[in-house]
């Protein structure tokens, strides 16, 4: 493997290992952009579409509703349904949180990639739902799971 090559991946493990939430996030989006313009070329368009590729459903929905969403729930569970106190409940969404944002946004892109593209039309919105399902299940799972060690 030439230097650059080597150096550069040094560099990104690096960064993964001390921002892991903040180096995905930047890959997934640069991947995601990436894929698009080879996409806009492949299917013969000349002239890049700048508002395609920066106001994809997939990338708009994972950056604003996703991390409201998943933080919105893990507060309303921790102090609602559990009844815990507001310093466990964000302790516990400090510990949680990350893991969890990961997990939709390794999981979510891959959905809405298959529902916006291989889902007929008639079949989405059901689609959507059951994987949601499943989502809301994991949620609550992992929710649950996350304890915090007492001193």
């Amino acid at each position: 493997m030439g230097s650059v090559a080597k150096n550069g991946l040094n560099n990104y493990v690096k960064q993964l290992q001390e921002h892991p939430l903040r180096t995905k996030v930047i890959t997934a989006g640069v991947l995601s952009g990436i894929s698009d313009i080879v996409s806009q070329k492949l299917t013969g368009i000349q002239k890049i579409q700048f508002k395609r590729l920066l106001f994809k459903v997939v990338l708009i929905e994972q950056l604003t509703s996703s991390p409201l969403n998943n933080l919105v729930f893990m507060i309303y569970f921790g102090l609602v349904i559990e009844g815990q106190p507001w310093a466990n409940v964000k302790a516990r969404v400090r510990k949680g949180y990350p893991s969890v944002q990961y997990a939709s946004w390794t999981f979510w892109p891959v959905v809405g990639v298959i529902n916006y593209k291989f889902m007929p039309l008639h079949f989405r919105v059901v689609f959507h739902s059951l994987v949601a399902f499943v989502w809301g299940i994991f949620l609550n799972l992992r929710a649950r799971s996350v304890t915090l060690i007492k001193p």
